[in-house]
């Protein structure tokens, strides 16, 4: 039990903080749970995360199973919720000409679509909207990417395959309304969607190609 408990909150430090230190992984104990970080009195701030896996650890050497799942679940989600926030600086600052809004972010527990994380933002520039949209983990990934990589179905549903900096897209684009969309997938995890109304397709896929693909594929 003793090693079960230590192991995790070793595997929860490491998904949040990174690697171990030299001296953590030669003695094989987690590194200190107290947050370097000063809070605006002076005093150590005590990271909500780090802070709810020791209880979840007190709660299972206690006996208290339910207490200690329930805890572990919310740790997880602190921490898609601090790694949705991070992802917003993902999304495109606005063409020349456009305003934005904030970007939002939320993050799904795992019930819901396996815990996965969506950032987005909304721009305008008179009457033409767009918005762009990241989702890790989305439940329509595998749809997306068979007709990525078969270009009858992607045909099928009226889009286009192209190339937007170098990733593999699915284009679709109505002349008369002026209003599209398009889908990339990136390290087969993120779902890149931008959908835009009253808008040039240009702006389409400049939107699209202001992702920031290379950060993403580090998340």
């Amino acid at each position: 039990m003793k090693y079960f408990c230590l192991s995790l909150l070793i595997t929860f430090q490491v998904l949040f903080c990174g690697t171990l230190s030299p001296a953590a992984q030669k003695t094989g104990q987690a590194p200190s749970t107290k947050n370097t970080r000063e809070s605006n009195a002076g005093q150590p701030a005590q990271d909500d995360v780090l802070s709810t896996i020791e209880q979840a650890v007190k709660q299972y050497k206690a006996g208290d199973l339910a207490g200690a799942a329930s805890n572990v679940d919310y740790a997880a989600q602190l921490i898609r919720q601090k790694k949705s926030e991070k992802m917003k600086s993902l999304l495109p600052e606005p063409l020349t000409g456009w305003q934005a809004q904030e970007a939002g972010a939320q993050a799904m527990g795992t019930a819901v679509f396996g815990g996965g994380v969506t950032v987005s933002r909304k721009y305008t520039k008179g009457q033409a909207k767009v918005e762009v949209e990241i989702v890790s983990d989305s439940p329509v990934l595998q749809s997306v990417m068979m007709m990525l990589n078969n270009p009858m179905f992607a045909g099928a549903g009226g889009g286009t395959l192209e190339k937007i900096k170098g990733q593999r897209a699915i284009v679709k684009y109505n002349k008369g309304n002026h209003s599209g969309d398009v889908n990339i997938v990136v390290a087969g995890r993120f779902m890149v969607t931008v959908k835009g109304q009253n808008v040039q397709r240009a702006d389409l896929i400049a939107y699209a190609g202001a992702v920031d693909y290379r950060g993403l594929r580090k998340y």
